[in-house]
């Protein structure tokens, strides 16, 4: 297990042991030190299964220029693939189809089950190993890639893709997925075996405690100063030219001066970055950022701006809830199900831009109902730690070891049901 994960503090840590243990193989094309919100949540599920006394195996693709771990702790292996860079994102890696050596694999050495979190060429083949082996099999549902074909002007490959996702996660015994909204749009596009399993949020690192007057004073914002934050990959499909046109719109009423109060800083990296800081020179661009530095930037600002309509679930929602942050979002994924207008933050008609930018302008006006709201999301926050998504993502493995290998036959549970939303 790498070095990151090693280092990460997990809420699962007093866990009781489990029931008995599983042999659980499980299936990524993305982990640490890659960062994204898939990567990120992965690691802490496959760290809660081994914490909670299960065997796990992880196959991924080995990633270039990481250092890998020259010891493994007990009852965890890492199984590398070779992989291939994804296009325009070349620091990240997708697997490659491996079948053969999947089935030569799990022949030597049957799991329990194995769960598939991602679709790409390492997850399909992972797939058809466990139909030549029949293996149980199941799957999350992680990525909107049928939402983001209009952002890329291939919109025309929406139904396709659809098609494929339909077809993937149909041969799986369950998907599961964080929240009950998406549930009902995938039920609505055939997918079947559904089952709800939320998100968590590190509380512990993730903390208002971090704030910085350090990293506030390089930015150029004194104590003062509205700092407006967004963390995410700076591309097409996160909706950031609302993001600016939130933020002019802001800078207008402050007066539109170099000393106007009012800094935007952007933490992420993507293709849109070049773009976005010729369009807005004044934007600070801290480039990617993990761990406590991460949990500092969040801490440090004033208000997070949100304006993305294709997540699944967007833990960057829950992270600055967790930070103390009042988030403006649209009414869509973790913002829908967490996020009470007026009372920890600020929510929007799904598609309402005009509305948007209006309850930023109104949230500028008030910085104490903004303190009040940032304060009530940290609560909110509190109540979503990892232990009880853990034990839910491990009753619905159980489920499906205990089911005859049919797609789609995993029953519900009762601890498989979603994390309370309020």
């Amino acid at each position: 297990m790498n070095d990151l994960l090693r280092n990460m503090d997990f809420d699962v840590e007093h866990i009781p042991a489990a029931r008995h243990s599983l042999r659980v193989a499980f299936v990524t094309e993305t982990y640490p030190p890659e960062v994204n919100g898939v990567s990120l949540t992965v690691a802490r599920v496959v760290e809660g299964l081994h914490r909670r006394g299960h065997d796990l195996q992880l196959v991924r693709p080995r990633q270039r220029g990481a250092a890998e771990a020259a010891q493994a702790p007990a009852r965890f292996d890492e199984v590398l693939m070779r992989g291939l860079p994804v296009p325009r994102y070349p620091q990240l890696r997708m697997g490659v189809p491996s079948k053969r050596q999947l089935v030569r694999l799990w022949s030597l050495r049957r799991p329990d089950v194995v769960h598939i979190a991602t679709e790409g060429p390492l997850g399909w083949s992972a797939l058809q190993a466990c139909r030549h082996l029949q293996l149980p099999v199941t799957s999350d549902f992680r990525t909107n890639f049928h939402a983001y074909s209009r952002h890329y002007g291939v919109g025309w490959l929406r139904k396709p893709i659809v098609a494929y996702l339909r077809k993937f996660h149909n041969a799986t015994l369950c998907t599961m997925v964080p929240t009950e909204a998406l549930r009902r749009d995938l039920e609505a596009c055939g997918l079947k075996g559904l089952r709800v399993v939320a998100r968590g949020v590190d509380t512990e690192l993730f903390d208002p405690a971090r704030r910085s007057p350090v990293l506030r004073t390089g930015w150029g914002a004194r104590d003062d100063t509205l700092v407006v934050l967004c963390v995410g990959r700076l591309a097409a499909e996160k909706n950031l030219e609302l993001l600016l046109e939130t933020y002019e719109a802001l800078y207008a009423a402050a007066g539109a001066g170099a000393d106007s109060g009012l800094r935007l800083v952007f933490v992420g990296d993507g293709p849109l970055r070049d773009a976005l800081a010729q369009r807005c020179p004044q934007a600070v661009f801290a480039g990617q950022r993990s761990g406590e530095d991460l949990a500092a930037h969040y801490a440090s600002a004033d208000l997070f701006v949100f304006p993305s309509m294709t997540e699944t679930f967007g833990n960057v929602v829950t992270e600055a809830m967790a930070s103390g942050l009042p988030v403006l979002a649209y009414d869509h994924a973790a913002a829908s199900q967490l996020i009470e207008p007026g009372r920890n933050g600020l929510r929007v008609a799904l598609g309402d831009a005009q509305r948007f930018v209006g309850e930023a302008l109104a949230a500028a006006r008030d910085r104490a109902a903004l303190t009040r709201l940032g304060s009530a999301a940290r609560a909110t926050a509190l109540g979503l730690g990892w232990d009880g998504v853990i034990e839910r993502f491990e009753d619905v493995l159980r489920s499906a070891v205990s089911q005859p290998e049919r797609p789609g036959t995993v029953p519900p549970t009762a601890s498989a049901q979603p994390l309370p939303a309020r």
